[in-house]
């Protein structure tokens, strides 16, 4: 079984390696949204304060954005199964090669599939450096939302396959929680893997202003307010928050939902809405800047609510918590390492009955309320940027020592060796021929592996006897 690091463990700081020099590749980066993004953003950001160098190679967006680390921008195409999202070009590689090679790169860190992964494995092979990939994204809960043509079984099946065949090409994994290290261990995955949640720049997150958002948005002051951030996915469990909203509603009438975010589940969404009878009840704001935009709106909430079944880590809950709103979520998969009942935090069941008690308890109960909010911040400083950075500066390092005892003996060129787990079987991946880089005959073997209203009235019951009035 794999090492692994717990959240409050400490390891040897980034200060005390040597200074690095890292590339990380990723089909997608800002100004597209996603915790892929935000995570890239963090760590390279500490890294850097920490006195490494991080070069990125992300798709063009056709929008500028400074950094303090070099970012190189290469032409992209969108997506299949999502318009939303772009990959990167391989072809468009080749121009860099001399710069990157110039650059003595200590290793290669790959944080997506598809194009970014399989470039990203070249160029470590180019560069004679070791490769260490993130899975951030539970694939097996995600690709049948987008590919609703293909049984659902044979999607799960095919991204178990594709997954499994990503993992075993790297010489170590970076998994952001224990709940999806367990998952690719029962996937069969061997690579050594060592769990690296995203941590939190808690100076960015240091203060919000919940009133400005609320004058903004037209929001009185003491309305009770429930905040939602995140991508409109199918996979993220949004339409479960409406069904909670229309309970809540019945027993605090003037409750709202602020929905900060955008993706191809909204028309559904809002259409869900309407059939509820909630539409008046929520508001779809769209994505918000991260330039206290986000912030205040995390701040002007009396909850942050949550229900994703499918996270890998879920950082816009330590993002709430981290701005002192109490969150009331399910646990599932890794919101359920982020989360401690009754540190900031009430967890519900996976229930819509469930969650709208908590919901309305902590409307309606100001002690309760106040509780929470005291011990979120503290709560939220465990995750702090800089402690995570730390973490996987030193699963660099060994990674890098691993390389270098394997070494080649001298006379013979790094690009000469390949360095890595002696579990790690290098392959080259043919892109235009197989650009899933799936087995042929996956299709046969996966079509062979495919064969509240009593709740309701107890909350209207609960809140006419006074349990506690906002």
């Amino acid at each position: 079984m794999p090492r692994l690091f717990s959240p409050n463990k400490t390891t040897r700081p980034g200060r005390e390696l040597r200074p690095m020099r890292v590339l990380m590749i990723s089909d997608v980066y800002f100004p597209r949204v996603n915790g892929v993004s935000t995570s890239i953003q963090t760590f390279a950001r500490e890294f850097v304060r920490l006195g490494h160098q991080v070069t990125l190679l992300a798709p063009d967006y056709g929008e500028a954005q400074t950094e303090p680390f070099e970012v190189i921008r290469l032409p992209s195409r969108y997506f299949l199964f999502d318009p939303e999202d772009r990959i990167i070009r391989w072809g468009r590689i080749r121009k860099h090669h001399a710069r990157l090679q110039a650059a003595d790169f200590d290793l290669v860190h790959i944080h997506t599939p598809f194009i970014a992964h399989y470039a990203g494995q070249a160029l470590a092979r180019r560069l004679g450096v070791p490769v260490v990939a993130s899975y951030h994204t539970f694939f097996e809960q995600y690709l049948d939302k987008y590919v609703p043509l293909v049984p659902g079984a044979w999607m799960r099946y095919a991204a178990r396959r594709f997954s499994t065949a990503q993992c075993e090409d790297v010489d170590a994994l970076a998994v952001p929680s224990r709940a999806m290290l367990e998952v690719l261990t029962r996937y069969g995955v061997r690579t050594a893997a060592e769990v690296v949640p995203t941590g939190i720049d808690l100076g960015k997150f240091r203060a919000g202003d919940g009133a400005a958002f609320r004058r903004r948005h037209d929001i009185a002051d003491d309305q009770p307010l429930l905040v939602h951030v995140g991508r409109l996915a199918f996979e993220k469990n949004c339409d479960f928050l409406l069904h909670m909203l229309a309970r809540v509603r019945v027993v605090v009438p003037d409750v709202l939902l602020v929905i900060a975010g955008e993706g191809p589940a909204r028309r559904q969404l809002e259409a869900l809405a309407r059939r509820l009878d909630i539409a008046d009840r929520v508001r779809f704001l769209g994505y918000l800047n991260r330039d206290g935009s986000l912030e205040d709106c995390y701040a002007a909430g009396d909850a942050f609510v949550f229900a994703s079944r499918t996270e890998t880590q879920g950082l816009v809950l330590l993002e709430s918590l981290a701005l002192g709103t109490p969150v009331v979520a399910t646990a599932e998969m890794g919101t359920r390492e982020v989360l401690c009942d009754g540190e900031g935090c009430l967890i519900a069941r996976d229930d819509a009955a469930d969650f709208a008690e908590k919901t309305v308890r902590l409307l309606t109960e100001p002690s309760l309320r106040a509780s929470l909010r005291a011990r979120a911040r503290p709560y939220a400083e465990r995750w702090s940027a800089r402690a995570m950075a730390e973490r996987m500066l030193a699963l660099y390092g060994q990674v890098c020592d691993g390389a270098s005892a394997s070494a080649p003996a001298p006379g013979k060129s790094r690009s000469q060796c390949e360095p890595g787990a002696p579990d790690v079987r290098a392959r080259v991946h043919e892109m235009d021929a197989d650009p899933l880089g799936m087995p042929a005959g996956m299709q046969a073997e996966a079509a062979a592996a495919s064969d509240d209203e009593a709740a309701t009235a107890g909350l209207q019951t609960r809140y006419a006897q006074g349990t506690g009035t906002r």
